[in-house]
């Protein structure tokens, strides 16, 4: 059995946190078993090692999220990786080819799809093998999984199973879908013995591969590529699961939630303050998280989530907190703090004066033993003061050491790469014509390599 986790968004439900490159996924504000703050990706990819089911999961994933990837969980995870954003049945397929043609996984194998931030226990990961079993003793070619409801949602779809299947079984067959319903709607179907959609599903290799033929899609992963842009933009649900006529379900009696909308994400978040700040005692069921270095002070409001970063600051009713999507979705700010596999950077300040010059500063930490990529830019110059640490630096071939209070001037087309011999933070300056992150040119990545480019 191999899992594919989704691992998409575009940043805009848990806003001002969230952004472009760090969806929902990725924020730090779970606690975990020790104590520590975690993500809801670090959190499942614990429980995928408890349920000893890692070692065959991939993250199917877009190019802006692969850094954050590598940074929370670690270099060795298996990535599929779109060229672009194109929805899940594009996403899905291309996942499915990888495994075909790359990884060379049989026909027959069964492979589990599923979103890569539910808020479940362990015993989530245990029923999800339950899956496997399905597609082996019925006649489904697709398997579901399906959480008991515990109260009449009007946020999730439903699977409504057929009335004749026993209650004996372990799994149910699958009558038809309903989404969304209202409150009444969501009660009849309860009393129907329906289950919420969690968006988990299963299918042998061979079943989606033969959709790909009948299509004329490819089912080689290179071809895949090349055509990913002309795919249709539809979800797996309305292109494969809503026409398939063999679908089961597996019910899940168990804690299960989508930690989607600040509202129910502060439901699990252990303490009403996160970051610095104060909240007076007549403040009833209210958060701050604040990730900037400047205290917030809350007083007298109730029922109110505050949320700040470089990105913007949100003060909202929690009641009214998931319209920030709807209120965000024309917003093409860039993002102005990233995770990357080396460390971390924070945009301080960013400006465009009127002759069309950018000016954009940065604070980057590279983390002890990591490097930069060895690389160059043809739009900005850069200055680079180092703050603190020390680390060796390669420019234009040369390497030599640089420590705190060195400044470096790194013109346009100038190679530079940057490893951290100790913690290192450096404040940079970009001026150019056009300051974004597509524009740098990577030579190459491991230092070892690196250095082998360059002249002492």
């Amino acid at each position: 059995m191999k899992i594919v986790l989704l691992s998409g968004g575009s940043g805009k439900r848990l806003w001002p946190l969230s952004n472009d490159s760090r969806s929902k996924q990725f924020l730090k504000i779970l606690k975990n078993g020790d104590g520590r703050l975690e993500s809801m990706i670090q959190r499942v990819w614990g429980q995928l090692e408890e349920a000893d089911l890692r070692r065959d999961a991939y993250v199917a994933t877009s190019k802006p999220q692969v850094e954050m990837i590598y940074s929370q969980l670690d270099n060795e995870i298996n990535l599929i990786v779109e060229p672009e954003r194109r929805d899940t049945f594009p996403a899905i397929a291309l996942a499915a080819t990888y495994l075909y043609s790359v990884e060379g996984v049989s026909l027959g194998e069964t492979i589990v799809v599923m979103p890569v931030d539910p808020y479940v226990e362990n015993s989530f990961f245990q029923a999800l093998k339950q899956l496997e079993h399905v597609l082996d003793h019925s006649d489904a070619n697709l398997a579901l999984m399906g959480v008991k409801p515990t109260y009449p949602s009007e946020k999730y779809g439903y699977i409504l199973p057929k009335e004749e299947t026993g209650a004996d079984r372990p799994f149910v067959d699958v009558h038809s879908f309903r989404e969304k319903p209202n409150k009444e709607e969501a009660e009849e179907l309860i009393r129907r013995e329906a289950l919420w959609n969690c968006g988990v599903f299963a299918f042998k290799l061979d079943f989606l591969i033969n959709i790909l033929i009948a299509n004329e899609l490819p089912i080689q992963y290179d071809e895949m590529l090349k055509r990913y842009g002309k795919l249709p933009k539809i979800s797996f649900d309305y292109e494969v699961v809503e026409r398939a006529n063999r679908i089961s379900a597996v019910r899940y009696d168990g804690p299960w939630k989508d930690l989607g909308t600040w509202n129910t994400l502060t439901e699990e978040i252990q303490t009403s303050l996160i970051g610095k700040g104060i909240i007076t005692e007549d403040s009833i069921n209210t958060h701050i998280i604040n990730e900037l270095d400047i205290p917030i002070t809350l007083m007298g409001l109730s029922d109110v989530i505050v949320a700040a970063s470089p990105d913007g600051i949100l003060v909202a009713d929690k009641a009214s907190s998931p319209m920030i999507k709807e209120v965000m979705k024309h917003s093409d700010q860039r993002p102005m703090y990233e995770e990357r596999r080396w460390g971390r950077y924070r945009v301080l300040d960013y400006i465009t004066y009127p002759d069309g010059r950018e000016v954009l500063t940065k604070r980057i930490f590279i983390s002890a033993g990591n490097n930069l990529s060895y690389q160059y830019h043809s739009l900005r110059d850069e200055v680079w003061t180092v703050i603190s640490g020390n680390g060796d630096m390669i420019l234009n071939g040369h390497r030599f050491s640089v420590k705190a209070g060195d400044v470096l001037a790194i013109p346009k087309d100038n190679k530079h790469s940057l490893r951290a011999e100790t913690d290192i933070e450096i404040i940079e300056v970009q001026t150019g014509s056009q300051l974004i992150e597509e524009d740098i040119v990577r030579l190459e990545l491991d230092w070892n390599e690196i250095i082998q480019l360059c002249r002492v």
